[in-house]
C-alpha cells in the first residue's frame, strides 16, 4: 500500500492544532489521527501508535529514527496495534474505545484516505516527517499570551526537564535556553514563568523551521478565528483538497459568533467556539501584570510573528 502524502498539523500545545486538524480532516478524502507522540496519554492511545514515547516534545531525527520509524510508519498505513490498544484497558470505557478506533482504522485504510497526523507533540520533530515520510506540514501560531492563559486556566504541569534530557535537541535547536531550562526545570515553579519559556522554545524552533521550509503552511490562529472560511479554504488549496459547500457549513457551525466564547475546564478540547470573540479571552484570564510579563517575557520572539497592535 501506497501512503496518500500525508498531513502533519502540528504548533505549541493550545495553539488551535485540534481545531485546525478536525477542520481539514472534514474533507472525505483525509483520515484524522489523533497525537501519536503525546506521551500524557500513554498507553491510552498506543494501538493508534504502537510505540513508547520516552519524552514530552520528542525529538525525532535520523541518528534516533530506528526506535521510531516503522511504529509510524504503521499508524501512516493507518495499521492498528490492537496488542498495544489492550495493554492500556482499565475499564469496560477502554475497550469501547479501542474497538472504535481499530474499526476506525479499518475504515479509513478500505477507503484509500490520506492520512493527517494532529499532533503538537511533533513539533521539533516535523522536519523528520516531512523528509520521511513525504508531509505536508502545517504550523499554528499562536499569540503567547493566548497560550499562557490557557495554561494558566487548566493548570497542567509542564515537564521541561524533559527538553533538557534531550541531547539532541538541546544540540540542534535549544542550546540557547539551557540555562533557563536547568534553571525553571522544577514543576513547582511558577506556572507563568514556566509557561512564558515553553513558548519561547517553541516559537524558536517555529522560527527555523519558517527560514528553512518555505513550502509548510504557517498560520496564526488569531487569523483563522477572524476568518475562518477564507483561511480555510487557503488551507486547502495549499493541500490540494476539494473544499466543497458542506465542508464550509461544518466549519461555520465549528466558529460561529452564537457558539460560546469560553467553555468550562473539563470540555477544554471541545472546538465549538466563537472563534472571533475568543481571540481575546487571554485579556480575562489574565491579570494586568502577568501580561506585561508575558510580553517583556517573550517580545524577542513574539515580534517574528506579532506587532505592538496584537497586544
Amino acid at each position: 500500500m501506497v501512503i496518500k502524502r500525508p498531513i502533519l498539523v502540528t504548533g505549541s500545545i493550545r495553539s488551535g492544532t485540534t481545531w485546525a486538524g478536525r477542520m481539514i480532516s472534514k474533507s472525505p478524502s483525509v483520515g484524522y489521527i489523533h497525537e501519536p507522540l503525546n506521551p500524557w496519554e500513554k498507553p491510552e492511545w498506543s494501538g493508534i501508535c504502537n510505540v513508547r514515547v520516552p519524552h514530552w516534545f520528542l525529538y525525532i531525527t535520523e541518528e534516533n529514527e530506528s526506535a521510531y520509524y516503522k511504529s509510524l510508519k504503521d499508524t501512516l498505513h493507518f495499521r492498528y496495534s490492537l496488542l498495544g490498544g489492550l495493554k492500556g484497558i482499565k475499564t469496560f470505557g477502554d475497550i469501547k474505545r479501542v474497538m472504535r478506533e481499530y474499526k476506525t482504522f479499518r475504515q479509513y485504510r478500505s477507503q484509500d484516505l490520506r492520512p493527517l497526523i494532529k499532533d503538537p507533540f511533533a513539533l521539533f520533530s516535523a522536519g523528520w516527517f516531512a523528509e520521511t515520510f513525504n508531509m505536508d506540514v502545517v504550523i499554528l501560531i499562536r499569540h503567547p499570551a493566548a497560550v499562557v492563559s490557557s495554561l494558566k486556566r487548566l493548570q497542567w504541569g509542564l515537564p521541561l526537564h524533559h527538553l533538557l534530557r534531550q541531547s539532541l535537541l538541546m544540540r540542534d535547536y535549544l542550546r540557547p535556553f539551557e540555562s533557563q531550562l536547568i534553571q525553571i526545570q522544577d514543576e513547582q515553579k511558577d506556572l507563568i514563568d514556566r509557561a512564558i519559556l515553553l513558548w519561547n522554545v517553541i516559537y524558536y524552533a517555529v522560527s527555523k523551521h519558517r527560514d528553512v521550509h518555505k513550502d509548510w503552511l504557517f498560520i496564526r490562529h488569531e487569523d483563522i478565528s477572524r476568518d475562518a472560511i477564507g483561511c480555510f479554504q487557503d488551507i486547502f488549496a495549499r493541500l490540494r483538497l476539494d473544499f466543497s459547500p458542506k465542508i464550509e457549513s461544518a466549519i461555520e457551525a465549528y466558529s460561529k459568533s452564537s457558539n460560546p466564547r469560553e467553555l468550562p475546564v473539563k470540555r477544554a478540547h471541545f472546538v465549538k467556539r466563537n472563534s472571533r470573540a475568543a481571540i481575546w479571552n487571554w485579556k480575562d484570564r489574565l491579570t494586568d501584570s502577568e501580561i506585561e510579563r508575558v510580553r517583556g517575557g517573550t517580545w524577542d520572539i513574539a515580534k517574528e510573528f506579532y506587532s505592538e497592535d496584537d497586544w
